[in-house]
């Protein structure tokens, strides 16, 4: 491996970051997926509600289509209980808001059950690695059914509706194993081998290839996570479990990959023909025992605090501010401060540029569309599905250009019930998102996260004994091949959590100085002893016999 200098230790404050906020990347690979979900999950019941003369229902309909934009890269036995979960999840936080504004009519009161909601959505969408788009979606739907008027006879009825089209989102979800069954595993390993081979194409040297190795890492342990998530054992599975493998191993030593090879493996995978072979020794592909890296879910919960308290207290103080501008819909300020929570300040800060870009551009988008949606509620509901459809398409490239489609869909669905005032739905959308970002921002920089530094020595801790441990079995004369393949797994959890958790720490502030050196060392003799071990697996050439020895080293 090439040597990496150490970085001196960061300052408390750091600059926040300008350049790249807005630049587009490429889109997803299943982009599509989720867009076409949520127009099959939405278009029918809403278009039911027209034909019924019922539009003023649609809220509560939207509330489970929605849930189809979730678990699009699980595998399909693993999506059908996390999807049943998020459909849960909707209903329940739809619930406690329907039967709050029964019973208070106190926006106070609305605004705070909301900021608490909201803090419990992203904590348990973050602890369950939900994905995308994690607790937005759930926030918006609870915070807006806050301040729409309601009695307590109702509510069944309602919740009876949005349990209706959460089976219709979870039906439209599932679909697609009836044609690709192993589909979200064969992507996942897919991307897996492209980000090795785009790190053995830097041959472990030059200016990005520390990003490149932290991205395949990243990518081979989403792989893992894909195929660990069901336990149900197939040939497909084993065949895929072999080429996460040999990406990893690449990972490990990428002086000796072949990102050609590795790269014609992830365009096999796009077919539905059968996967190709890794070429493992034999010792090697009996021996696939897979690490799971994910904890448990009380385990994760503890370092969510932080990030608890901010949404808590963001969203509380967005919707007062709201409330004390005279704003009619203070849960937009609400929502805007809780989609901008991210993994430290530095993100929440680039989150909260995207967001404001992209409200102030989409409602100029609404603005424009707004006398074709006044033609009649037929237009009215075709122009929702169809920035439905955009938000999805466009909002992996950057979050504010997918802002762009849901903003004015957001101000669409406020017209249901009724025509709304344009220029009074416009004005106070963008208060809304001003207040709700800034406020929102200022409570991230309050509630300081002093835990990410213990969170670095915690993974630093575990990478040198997962590290130790591989060089113990190297050091000795005969290492069963099970618990080789075992340490192996383990030291590359280790390493890409270490990378992982570094990173995080490096965009809070007001913390102690992080042991960057530290980290850079561990990370240099984990990937030798990687490298090591997979020599002795005979996943790659031996180079001689003290090469073991020397790779192994610290």
């Amino acid at each position: 491996m090439s040597s990496v200098h150490p970085t001196p230790a960061s300052p408390p404050a750091r600059r926040l970051p300008f350049a790249g906020v807005l630049r587009l990347g490429r889109p997803s690979d299943i982009w599509f997926k989720p867009a076409l979900s949520v127009v099959a999950a939405i278009a029918p019941p809403n278009l039911t509600l027209l034909a019924l003369g019922r539009l003023d229902l649609a809220m509560y309909a939207m509330a489970g289509s929605l849930c189809a934009l979730y678990t699009h890269n699980r595998p399909y036995a693993a999506r059908a209980a996390a999807l049943l979960w998020v459909v849960l999840g909707m209903l329940g936080g739809l619930a406690v808001a329907l039967v709050a504004a029964s019973l208070t009519g106190s926006a106070v009161v609305l605004v705070t059950v909301g900021a608490l909601l909201a803090a419990a959505q992203k904590v348990l969408c973050d602890a369950t690695r939900v994905g995308p788009p994690g607790n937005v979606v759930l926030t918006f739907v609870s915070s807006a059914s806050l301040f729409v008027p309601q009695t307590l006879d109702r509510v069944p009825g309602h919740l009876a509706l949005a349990a209706a089209t959460g089976a219709w989102a979870w039906l439209v979800c599932m679909a697609p194993a009836l044609l690709r069954p192993h589909g979200p595993e064969r992507r996942a390993t897919a991307s897996a081998l492209r980000a090795a081979a785009a790190y053995a194409e830097t041959g472990g040297a030059g200016e990005g290839h520390a990003r490149a190795r932290a991205a395949g890492y990243a990518a081979v342990q989403a792989a893992w996570q894909s195929l660990l998530s069901t336990r149900a054992p197939s040939r497909t599975r084993r065949a895929l479990e072999r080429l996460v493998v040999r990406a990893e191993v690449a990972l490990a030593a990428p002086a000796d990959a072949d990102a050609g090879r590795l790269r014609a493996w992830a365009r096999s995978l796009r077919s539905t023909g059968p996967v190709p072979s890794a070429g493992l020794p034999p010792a090697a592909a009996d021996e696939l025992l897979g690490v799971e890296s994910a904890r448990p879910l009380w385990a994760r919960l503890g370092p969510l605090t932080p990030l608890a308290a901010r949404t808590a207290l963001g969203c509380a103080l967005a919707g007062y501010a709201s409330l004390a501008l005279g704003i009619g819909r203070p849960y937009w300020a609400l929502v805007t401060a809780a989609s901008l929570y991210q993994a430290n300040i530095a993100l929440t800060w680039s989150r909260a540029v995207q967001r404001v870009v992209g409200n102030v551009v989409g409602v100029l988008v609404f603005a424009a569309v707004v006398p074709l949606a006044h033609l009649g509620q037929a237009a009215l509901v075709l122009c929702c599905v169809a920035f439905s459809f955009g938000a999805e398409a466009l909002i992996s490239r950057n979050y504010w250009l997918g802002s762009v489609c849901v903003t004015p869909m957001a101000l669409l669905i406020t017209e249901f019930a009724g025509p709304q005032e344009p220029g009074a739905l416009i004005t106070e959308r963008v208060v809304d998102t001003v207040v709700g970002a800034l406020v929102g921002f200022a409570a991230a920089v309050v509630v300081t996260n002093r835990r990410a530094g213990d969170r670095v020595e915690h993974a630093l801790t575990a990478a040198d004994r997962a590290r130790e441990h591989a060089a113990r079995l190297l050091a000795g004369p005969h290492p069963g091949a099970a618990a080789l393949e075992a340490a192996r797994r383990a030291l590359a959890v280790a390493l890409a959590d270490l990378r992982a958790t570094a990173d995080a720490a490096a965009g809070e502030w007001w913390q102690r100085a992080l042991p960057q050196e530290r980290v850079v060392l561990a990370e240099q003799s984990g990937h030798r002893t990687l490298a090591a071990t997979a020599r002795r697996q005979g996943l790659l050439p031996d180079r001689g016999p003290d090469t073991e020895t020397e790779d192994a080293r610290p």
